[in-house]
């Protein structure tokens, strides 16, 4: 790389910080830390939440998945659509009622503390999990630039770094700051990725798009994969990606924060249905950039594919070091400069998340002990640096692996979103259900889901067969691919938590309550905790 692709890297880490104070640095209260009074306009929303869940694991990996397969990811993304429908009119507009600023609180009321710090603690320990391999991954391509110069160094300063320059626009700024930060970030790698696709237009042949068309580079549906292996089934990958993005939009208290921030329950279904095209769109052109570097690095024939195909290479490089070696002076730096901003944005929205809960949730419920806002807002601020130091150590821990990390970041949340998303679907289905009956079926979601995806087989050289392997699978053996993950831990969730609500002759107290609607005009001003 240039020294003006450095300058435009360093210029970013400086002002993106900045920026985020500068938004954020006069908070009023603890409602403004969390949810913004309440008063930011949907578009910009709708850029936070593609923001958010995009991550490095998109800029980075998703171009990678042509390379072991096609268009068949969008699949999955027209799910997401559907997913995030059926949130925007069943899940949210039970959390717009009253001053809620966590998901976790309408589980709270309808069936009480224990389930709502029960899902609260989940929500953090998967957050732990999927945002320290986000952050990790966001360190691949800085340590590529640094290796290119012959400056070798561990990921875990660079994890380090990272942390330390986004901590510091969540600590001050809020959600707030973190929202408008995401805007800019979110227009800086598309941007980039855009930038990408007309140099690579520049670089190949005229008839590229034929050539990737006849290695079946293009296809976007998958009829002939198998059900329970294959790594993009067109029903599964569909109706995975709806439940997945349930969960992951409607029960994730990452993206919740952002739509309860929204002036209306109207202006948060338009950001998150929103949010679900923008998303297809999105990895539209990064399937785009990888369809073309495919063709570019030689196709089929090319050493470079041939050694991604036998795992000598892991597919998530491949687009770094083609931002590092192959783009023009500039865009390199630009280019980079999204992928931190894709890390950062996603960091910064986890801190903020993990703080709210933290407080909203755990420490003012069972500390039995009322704050003041001052008093919240200093514990939320004291939160966001805990999450952060706790962020870096964890995400130090990870190595670099030969598949995908956007594969293995939904591998993280599998054992977990059935169970939360199965939680707020049998609150709102099994009237007779309490407490007890969905804290039983969130456990037992769980270690349903942990024993499906450790030990649960396939040998689908004879037939798909169905074994248990404790440690002694066969070559053939495959586990369940990730997209039904999510679906099958909210049947179990279903399945125990309305059996055992069976018990009861009537309704619980809370269910119609917690269940209603919001009562006043959804386009309500602004609330105030």
């Amino acid at each position: 790389m240039r020294a003006i692709d450095i300058a435009i890297i360093v210029i970013y880490l400086a002002a993106m910080p900045l920026i985020g104070v500068m938004i954020g640095r006069r908070q009023k209260s603890s409602t403004d830390y969390f949810v913004g009074e309440r008063s930011l306009p949907w578009w910009a929303v709708m850029l936070s939440v593609v923001a958010t869940e995009t991550s490095t694991l998109t800029v980075i990996s998703t171009p990678g998945l042509v390379f072991g397969g096609a268009f068949t990811f969008l699949q999955v993304a027209f799910g997401y659509i559907i997913g995030r429908t059926v949130a925007a009119f069943v899940l949210l507009p039970r959390y717009f009622k009253g001053t809620q600023v966590t998901a976790y609180q309408y589980l709270g009321k309808r069936f009480g503390n224990g389930l709502q710090g029960t899902a609260s603690v989940t929500f953090m320990v998967t957050r732990l999990l999927a945002e320290g391999l986000r952050l990790f991954a966001g360190a691949i391509p800085i340590k590529v630039i640094l290796d290119h110069y012959n400056i070798h160094t561990s990921y875990w300063h660079i994890v380090v770094a990272l942390t330390a320059l986004t901590v510091i626009y969540a600590f001050i700024g809020g959600i707030k700051a973190v929202v408008w930060v995401d805007v800019i970030q979110w227009s800086i790698y598309i941007i980039g990725a855009i930038a990408a696709i007309i140099v690579l237009s520049t670089k190949l042949p005229s008839g590229w798009v034929s050539t990737a068309s006849d290695q079946g580079k293009l296809a976007l549906t998958d009829f002939t994969s198998n059900i329970f292996t294959g790594s993009y089934p067109f029903w599964i990958a569909i109706i995975g990606g709806a439940f997945l993005s349930m969960a992951s939009h409607g029960a994730d208290q990452l993206i919740v924060q952002r739509l309860l921030s929204c002036r209306s329950l109207k202006d948060g279904q338009r950001a998150l249905i929103g949010s679900g095209i923008m998303v297809f769109v999105q990895f539209g052109v990064f399937l785009v950039v990888g369809a073309m570097l495919w063709v570019y690095v030689g196709g089929a024939g090319s050493q470079t594919v041939k050694d991604i195909a036998a795992k000598k290479l892991a597919s998530d490089d491949v687009f770094p070091n083609f931002i590092v070696n192959d783009l023009p002076v500039g865009l390199s730096g630009l280019l980079i400069a999204g992928i931190l901003a894709s890390t950062m944005g996603a960091l910064a929205s986890a801190l903020n998340a993990m703080s709210s809960s933290t407080v909203g949730d755990l420490y003012q419920r069972f500390a039995k002990k009322r704050l003041s806002d001052e008093q919240t807002l200093k514990h939320a601020r004291m939160w966001t640096l805990i999450w952060a130091v706790v962020f870096a150590i964890f995400a130090s821990l990870f190595t670099n692996s030969k598949d995908p990390v956007i594969v293995q970041g939904l591998g993280i949340v599998g054992y977990t979103y059935g169970a939360l998303l199965g939680s707020f679907l049998l609150g709102l289905i099994f009237r007779k259900a309490r407490q007890l009956e969905a804290i039983i079926a969130f456990a037992a979601s769980v270690i349903g889901m942990a024993f499906i995806i450790l030990f649960v087989k396939f040998d689908t050289k004879n037939g798909n067969s169905v074994h248990i392997a404790f440690g002694t699978a066969k070559a053939p053996d495959k586990a369940l691919v990730s997209w039904w993950y999510t679906l099958i831990g909210v049947v179990i969730a279903l399945v125990v938590g309305g059996l055992l609500s069976l018990r009861h002759r009537s309704a619980a107290p809370e269910a119609d309550e917690a269940n209603r609607p919001d009562e006043p005009d959804p386009d309500r001003e602004p609330a105030n905790a």
